[in-house]
C-alpha cells in the first residue's frame, strides 16, 4: 500500500498495476465520477497512418521549388521555404498584434503539403498542368486524427477570405522576396523583376512594410555589418605574419 496526497489529505492506493487502475482507484477514494477508460482509448488510436505521413512530409525536404530553373540561379525545397515561411507569418501576426499568431504560423506550415505528392507546380507549369490538390490532400490525411484541422488550416489559407489567411499569403509571397533579394545581391539581374511581381500580390499593411525593410536591407548585413573589422582579417588570433 502506498499513501498519496490529494487535496492535502492521504489517499491509499493498492494493487496499483497501471495507470488506469490508479485512475480508477483516485477517483474511487475521491468520491467523483469515474475517469473513462483512457488507456483503452489510446490502445484503439491507430498509429501506422500517423508515421505514414510523417514520413510522407519527409519528401518535402527532397521536393524542389521548381520555379528557381527558370531564374536561371538558387534553389529551396518545400520544406526550406515552409518553415521560413512560418516564422514570416508568426512575425507578422505579432507586428498586428490582434490576430492568431498561431492560425498564421499553422497555415504557413501546412499551405504546401500536399506538394509532397503533387510537387511544386512554378507559374510557367500552371499555364498547362492542373494539380487535383484536394483529393492529393484527402488522400494524404487520411485516417489522422487531426486531419480534419489540417484539412481546414490549407482550405482557409487558399480560400484568402480571414485576416490570418491574408497575413499567411504574405508570408509565402515575403519568403519567396527574401529569396530573391538575397539572389539579387549576388548578381542575378532577373531577381528584381520577380520581385516586383511578388511585391504586387501582397494583402496587408504590415506586410508591405516588412517588404520594404528587406528591400532596403542586403542580405549579409546581419552577419557581416562591421566589414572593416580585424576579426575577419584574424579571427581573433593575433597575426604573427610580417608586417
Amino acid at each position: 500500500m502506498k499513501l498519496l496526497y490529494a487535496q492535502g489529505h492521504p489517499l491509499k492506493v493498492t494493487h496499483v498495476v497501471t495507470f488506469q487502475d490508479f485512475l480508477d482507484q483516485f477517483t474511487q477514494s475521491c468520491y467523483i465520477a469515474p475517469i473513462p477508460r483512457i488507456c483503452e482509448r489510446m490502445k484503439k488510436l491507430e498509429l501506422k497512418p500517423i508515421a505514414d505521413f510523417l514520413f510522407e512530409v519527409g519528401m518535402l525536404k527532397r521536393t524542389p521549388r521548381s520555379g528557381f530553373q527558370f531564374l536561371g540561379s538558387g534553389g529551396e525545397t518545400v520544406a526550406e521555404h515552409s518553415l521560413r515561411c512560418a516564422v514570416i507569418g508568426y512575425t507578422l501576426a505579432k507586428m498586428n498584434g490582434n490576430i492568431s499568431t498561431d492560425r498564421v504560423a499553422l497555415m504557413c506550415l501546412f499551405h504546401d503539403l500536399v506538394e509532397a505528392r503533387t510537387g511544386d507546380l512554378n507559374y510557367v507549369n500552371k499555364r498547362y498542368v492542373v494539380a487535383d490538390e484536394e483529393s492529393a490532400l484527402k488522400d494524404m490525411t487520411v485516417g489522422l486524427p487531426f486531419g480534419d484541422e489540417i484539412r481546414d488550416y490549407t482550405r482557409e489559407f487558399n480560400e484568402k477570405q480571414s485576416t490570418e489567411a491574408l497575413y499567411a499569403n504574405d508570408a509565402d509571397q515575403l519568403e519567396m522576396i527574401l529569396e530573391l533579394k538575397e539572389l539579387g545581391d549576388l548578381g542575378n539581374r532577373y531577381a528584381g523583376e520577380w520581385i516586383t511581381a511578388a511585391v504586387k500580390r501582397l494583402r496587408t499593411e504590415d506586410g508591405k512594410r516588412l517588404a520594404r525593410s528587406i528591400l532596403n536591407t542586403d542580405f549579409s548585413a546581419w552577419w557581416f555589418k562591421e566589414k572593416d573589422d580585424d576579426w575577419w582579417v584574424h579571427a581573433g588570433k593575433n597575426d604573427q605574419s610580417e608586417k
